[in-house]
């Protein structure tokens, strides 16, 4: 995938680039470091979405444990940015369609340390290291890449931590069903002071009755639900811009479907051409960073 095209083409139609000509350089790195985001997740056929629940959770958790509103933002901007590192990840693992052996899972344990690498001496490192290098750090110190234990582990990296597992959890995989909320709250109490920060996890596990939460999971953007391959599985995503008529694409089998009011239906062709230079959506990535940056400036 071409990230300069990209990049000139987002900011061609982004709102976040496009309100006026004086668009600030920090909010234009910032946004090509969503957008850099949006294209790792777009290797993945199985988690589109993935990057925006897992920054609306975050930010729905750092505002319940009574964070200000700019710690909010930037924990918002390490949570989309926190998987930057599995564009290291070769397709054959970062793609497979069934659990991972230990060898695999090995590789997939490294995108923490690729993506503190990609970030390093970037001008915004500061607002999302610590989430990409230490997302997967656990309070009994079973975590990685350095076994850190309790508070040792930076606060948004533990809160970056339980909403990505969270949207594991509740998401489907080709090897499984997503679990309901419920279950996947269960599970968090249950593993309060080891795999989640004890404080934040409750805090989080009160929040399975806020309406919010229910328009996050299964989501991909605010009131746009998650749908998926009636061919092989994947989930074919829908920006919020995209109208009746227009057409999506598997990002697997290239299937091809066109949009009919609330649903995708299958035109029984294929185009593989057009499934793999999708394009970005600029729409969402510009509302999230005119989001952060209105805070932050």
């Amino acid at each position: 995938m071409n990230l300069l095209s990209l990049w000139q083409r987002a900011t061609r139609r982004s709102p976040a680039t496009s309100r006026n000509a004086a668009s600030s350089p920090d909010e234009q790195l910032l946004f090509s470091l969503y957008l850099l985001a949006w294209a790792v997740e777009a290797r993945d056929p199985y988690t589109g979405g993935h990057l925006w629940r897992v920054a609306r959770l975050s930010r729905l958790l750092a505002e319940a444990a009574g964070l200000d509103a700019a710690t909010v933002a930037r924990i918002a901007i390490g949570a989309f940015l926190h998987d930057l590192g599995k564009i290291g990840i070769p397709d054959a693992v970062l793609g497979k369609k069934g659990r991972l052996d230990e060898a695999e899972y090995a590789v997939i344990k490294t995108h923490p340390e690729i993506g503190q690498r990609m970030l390093a001496g970037h001008p915004l490192a500061a607002l999302a290291e610590d989430a990409i290098l230490l997302h997967h750090e656990t309070p009994d110190g079973r975590g990685y890449p350095y076994g850190r234990r309790g508070h040792e582990i930076p606060l948004v990296a533990r809160i970056v931590g339980i909403c990505d597992a969270f949207d594991a959890m509740t998401s489907s995989r080709p090897y499984r069903n997503g679990m309901p909320i419920a279950r996947a709250m269960e599970i968090i109490e249950e593993e309060l002071g080891r795999q989640f920060d004890a404080e934040l996890g409750r805090r989080f596990i009160g929040l399975a009755d806020n309406p919010a939460l229910a328009h996050i999971v299964g989501h991909s953007d605010q009131g746009i639900p998650l749908q998926c391959c009636t061919m092989c599985g994947p989930i074919v995503v829908r920006p919020r811009q995209a109208r009746d008529g227009d057409a999506l694409y598997c990002p697997a089998c290239h299937s091809e479907y066109t949009i009919t009011g609330d649903t995708l239906l299958a035109t029984g062709r294929q185009n593989a051409a057009r499934a793999l230079a999708a394009t970005p959506d600029t729409d969402l990535i510009g509302r999230l960073v005119g989001e952060s940056v209105a805070v932050l400036a």
